[in-house]
This record gives structure tokens, C-alpha cells and sequence, in this order.
């Protein structure tokens, strides 16, 4: 992973965990769930598995700067999506009861960041948190890419499902709902410069595969 991915990966986890510690009223109180240690203990193990991605933040040969702003976007949904669960958690507000949904939480939030992080590992130092061309960029089309075009996405939608679920959180299940914006902004941003990059080929390669969820999207 390239330093500056690395030091704000390590800054914005440090930070999402502590939101949600100060949402649940303090370390005792969050570290009282059993299912909010294994969540815990998940987050840092795929963080720690991220830096071991050639994933960067290097604006390339060709950047879409106008999409910028969806990185502030992903930031105060980030934000919010690390305190308002929890506290709603505490608060009971809109919650839904019983251990089941926090330990499936869990599990969906370990299976999405497993497939959120899969994809930058095939991409290698072609993944870039900027949406742009990097030095030999090559179109992959081959494992999960032969079926869905961004995959890291729909990790990225189902961890953060199972995030809001560890907390019962209502109110973060509807933060999701909105974070879909700026994702699908992202996603047609980095499909109008790999149609411009790659051409006749990415219009087949699209026309035979689908954004997130087979048949549907």
C-alpha cells in the first residue's frame, strides 16, 4: 500500500472506531458486546490485510477530477455512519432487537470487507482511490470481474450494512441507503474514463456483465 493510502487508512479506522466507542457512551459500555469486540477484532484484521495491497492514491496519467467531491461525500457519510449507529444502539432509538442481527453484522461486515479488499489485491498498484489511469493500465475481465465490473463496491455497500447491523442501527441502514450516491457517481465516473481509455473493448466487456448485482444492476 502507498504511504499516504496507508496513513489515512490508519487515521480513518482509528477514527471510526472511536466514534462509535464515543456513540456508545465509552470503551466499558462498547467493549460490553461480545459481538462489538469480534467486530472490532474483524476491522483491524482487514485493515491490517490492506497493507499488504499495492493500493495507492496516485492520480495517474489521467485523472477525473471533477469527481473529487465524492471522496467528501464518502467522508461525512463516513462520519456519521461511525458515531449515529452506535449511539442510536445505546439510545434504542429505531433499533432492531436481539444478538441475532448484531453477530450477523458481524459476519456481513467481514464478508464485505473480505470482498471490498479482494479486488485491490487483483488490481495491484492499477487501484487507485482517485478514479484514474494509472502507468500500463490493463482492463481485467477475468474472476469476479468476468461477472460484475466493480466488485469493490458492493463490498464496500455490504460491509457497510453489516456495520449499522452490529449496532441494530435503523437510522444507519438509511445512511447506507444515501451513501449509494456517490457510489454510483464513482461508478460512472470510472466507466466514462475506461470507455474513453479502452473503447469498442469496455462497451463489450460492459454489454456483458453487470455494475454490482447480477440481474439486477
Amino acid at each position: 500500500m502507498g504511504l499516504k493510502l496507508g496513513v489515512f487508512t490508519v487515521v480513518s479506522v482509528v477514527a471510526y472506531l472511536g466514534l462509535a466507542v464515543l456513540g456508545w457512551g465509552g470503551l466499558h459500555p462498547f467493549f460490553s458486546h461480545p459481538a462489538l469486540v469480534a467486530l472490532t477484532v474483524v476491522l483491524f484484521g482487514l485493515t491490517a490485510a490492506s497493507f499488504f495491497t499495492a493500493g495507492n492514491l496516485s492520480p495517474g496519467e489521467k485523472e477525473d477530477r471533477g469527481n473529487r467531491w465524492v471522496l467528501w461525500a464518502f467522508g461525512l457519510i463516513g462520519v456519521l455512519l461511525g458515531w449515529l449507529p452506535a449511539y442510536t444502539d445505546r439510545t434504542e432509538f429505531l433499533t432492531i432487537d436481539g444478538d441475532l442481527a448484531r453477530w450477523a453484522g458481524v459476519a456481513l461486515f467481514a464478508a464485505g470487507g473480505t470482498l471490498r479488499l479482494w479486488p485491490v489485491f487483483v488490481l495491484g498498484r492499477r487501484f487507485s482511490g482517485l478514479v484514474a489511469i494509472q502507468p500500463g493500465h490493463e482492463l481485467v475481465t477475468t474472476g469476479i470481474y468476468r461477472v460484475i465490473r466493480h466488485p469493490s463496491y458492493l463490498g464496500l455497500i455490504l460491509s457497510t450494512l453489516g456495520w449499522v447491523l452490529a449496532f441494530r442501527s435503523g437510522v444507519g441502514a438509511a445512511l447506507t441507503a444515501i451513501m449509494m450516491i456517490p457510489i454510483v457517481a464513482r461508478i460512472r465516473s470510472e466507466e466514462r474514463l475506461l470507455g474513453d481509455q479502452f473503447g469498442a473493448v469496455y462497451q463489450a466487456y460492459r454489454d456483458r456483465t453487470w455494475r454490482l448485482i447480477p440481474g439486477v444492476y
